[in-house]
């Protein structure tokens, strides 16, 4: 029962009380002044009674006392009158029944109300000829004071019921800064910090709630401190502090993880961007001048890839930067390399009005082409673009696979809506255990494998852009989905499972529409859903995202953020987002080889600011047993990786 129900019906209880006690008060004294008031009246009436029969000659004259005392008594006041002789012997006696109309029995036996007799001599002369007896009829007093009990029984009521509203709403008012409380309590819990800016007038209530203030202020500060370690420890190990790219370390730790360990194929662009005659710049313009012009061409970098959030930019240092393009194919390499450096071409790209002196040259990469080779072919592609001096780009054909590239547009978009329409999407599930004990399985992730007509495994990651750019992502994601719901739950120990989604699909009504109801579903069969967006497109569509993390954890699901620390954004949007779940980069995952190094400080940041905000890490990636040792000795929840397990094919039933 909430204090505002104990208060209020402590105070009925008390009035109640109060009215009790008011009311029995009020019905006594009400009594005793009934009762005296009959007692006089019986005797007023004997008195008078007496004198009269005295007068009628000498108190023989019975007939005429019998008519007198007829009179009287048939008014109704009497319940008996009785005439004696002096010896006693009852001469004239007159009794009415007792009734009592209009009055509850039970308040009779509860009033008790006894009717007073009376007595009055019957004199000739100085002699006593008799005596009369007069009892008073309780009828009236009886009505008298059940009417008065009911008057008091409807004021107390209506006092009551004005105490009940008025007090009502005075406890409400006076309460309300304990409300605001509760809710700073429950935004605490929800990871949330709100402030009382109006404060109360009573003393006790205002100190609880400046002592909350306080207390909500400094987690919040502690909150904000943790993200600013985190963030600082991130700048100085992977971020160029000049340009605010990625620096030479970030860049080598992503190519890293797209060419290494992957289940499928991973194939992309690097470019290399060098501005030429940057020392000359330095030396005859001054280094702030040829900061800036580093500043430009990485603004350019940047805005040319404003549509393309993975794509990752850094600088290698001096005046070299890179753009390393996941899933991109030759002719969006050539077509985004030619638009920066028509835009660096521009006359008011600098303050000078000259044209900025940019080389690129870059390399098509797979899986089966090391870093230390892959660098090497993106740099002599750029020594050719220096060579030819002018604005277009040099990039390197895969020496492995160089027509895997040359598709467009116009040729994915028949192979997609084949896959869609074949349903051509085989589930593979990996566990991911608890850090403590990797024989205890959190969940399983669901990863998803592609084939064209002819049995051809193709690279998701390169599908999903493309599908995103030809506007079939909800139906690539849905065919996904089918599949998983498809699933019965009872093959999963235990029946939690995670999926990848994009959050392009959101934007649309009824894939949403059909997503909630399957989900719903699912929750009643037992089966929870961890829906798993990307860090890079989760803060760019936070509004899509944040509605729809509410409904799905209305229902039971949870939302995950995969690639967490990638992005070079402010861990600010966890306040607003509260996943229930990060899982960090693979990226720096492979950087975990030691406790102690910088990477190891990082990772161990990255989780104080998730679990202040009461979001459980997973780390994905874990392949060796060094590995293992060092990322569990983090206060990280969860692992995932090929140490644990590799990716197994889901059995299906069939016919489904």
């Amino acid at each position: 029962m909430t204090l505002y129900r104990q208060l209020l019906l402590f105070t009925l209880v008390t009035l109640a009380c109060l009215s009790a006690g008011l009311w029995i008060g009020d019905h006594k004294r009400a009594r005793d002044f009934l009762t005296d008031q009959l007692e006089s009246h019986a005797q007023d009436t004997a008195t008078s009674l007496g004198l009269s029969l005295s007068t009628l000659t000498k108190g023989t004259d019975i007939p005429a006392m019998e008519a007198m005392i007829n009179a009287l008594f048939d008014r109704g006041f009497y319940r008996c009158i009785q005439l004696r002789d002096i010896e006693g012997k009852v001469v004239i006696d007159r009794q009415a029944d007792l009734v009592i109309e209009g009055v509850p029995a039970w308040f009779i036996r509860l009033a008790q109300l006894d009717a007073p007799q009376a007595e009055a001599l019957v004199m000739n002369g100085w002699q006593q000829t008799g005596s009369v007896m007069v009892a008073s009829h309780p009828g009236y007093a009886y009505k008298a004071l059940w009417q008065s009990a009911q008057a008091a029984a409807r004021w107390c009521a209506a006092v009551a019921v004005a105490v009940a509203v008025l007090g009502g709403l005075g406890l409400r008012q006076l309460l309300r800064p304990l409300h605001k409380v509760e809710e700073q309590a429950q935004a605490l819990c929800d990871r949330s910090f709100l402030i009382q800016e109006r404060l109360p007038y009573t003393r006790e209530l205002r100190r609880v709630v400046l002592a909350m203030n306080r207390m909500t202020e400094r987690i919040r500060a502690l909150f904000d401190e943790q993200t600013a370690i985190a963030e600082t420890l991130r700048q100085r190990v992977y971020q160029d502090p000049l340009t605010g790219l990625g620096n030479r370390r970030f860049l080598a730790t992503q190519i890293k993880s797209k060419l290494e360990g992957k289940a499928t194929p991973g194939k992309g662009v690097l470019l290399l961007f060098q501005i030429r005659d940057l020392h000359a710049v330095n030396q005859e313009q001054g280094y702030v001048a040829g900061d800036q012009l580093i500043k430009e061409t990485a603004a350019c970098m940047q805005r040319a890839c404003e549509q393309l959030p993975e794509a990752i930019a850094a600088r290698l240092g001096g005046g070299d930067l890179a753009l390393l393009l996941p899933n991109a194919d030759m002719t969006m390499a050539n077509q985004l390399a030619n638009a920066i450096l028509a835009d660096l071409c521009l006359p008011d790209s600098n303050q000078s009005g000259q044209p900025f002196p940019v080389a690129c040259g870059g390399a098509i990469y797979d899986r089966e082409v090391e870093l230390g080779t892959l660098l090497a072919t993106a740099d002599a592609a750029l020594a050719a673009a220096r060579y030819r001096n002018d604005n277009h780009a040099v990039i390197a054909p895969s020496a492995s696979d160089p027509e895997t590239f040359t598709i467009g547009k116009s040729e994915w978009r028949p192979l997609l809506e084949d896959i869609l329409a074949l349903g051509s999407v085989t589930l593979y599930s990996q566990p991911v255990v608890s850090s403590s004990n990797r024989n205890l399985i959190m969940h399983h992730e669901l990863l998803t494998r592609m084939h064209d007509g002819q049995g051809n495994h193709l690279s998701i990651g390169q599908l999903l852009p493309l599908a995103e750019q030809l506007g079939l992502m909800p139906a690539l994601d849905r065919l996904i989905l089918e599949r998983v719901f498809d699933l019965p739950p009872e093959q999963f120990v235990p029946q939690r499972v995670t999926v990848n989604l994009s959050p392009l699909s959101l934007a649309d009504s009824s894939f949403v529409a059909w997503l909630s109801l399957h989900l719903r579903r699912c929750a009643g069969a037992g089966l929870a859903i961890q829906i798993e967006f990307p860090e890079f497109r989760a803060v760019r569509f936070l509004p899509l995202i944040r509605p729809f993390a509410q409904e799905i954890r209305a229902m039971g699901h949870a939302l995950g953020i995969d690639h967490f620390g990638q992005a070079f954004s402010h861990f600010g949007y966890l306040k607003s987002l509260l996943p229930d779940y990060v899982k960090i980069d693979r990226a720096i995952t492979n950087e975990l080889q030691n406790v102690g190094d910088d990477s190891h400080f990082f990772v161990n940041a990255l989780c104080t600011v998730a679990h202040s905000l009461d979001i459980k890490v997973v780390v994905e990636g874990i392949e060796t047993e060094q590995q293992w040792r060092t990322a569990t000795s983090l206060p990280i929840d969860a692992v995932q990786g090929f140490l644990i397990r590799r990716p197994e094919p889901v059995r299906q039933e069939a016919g489904k």
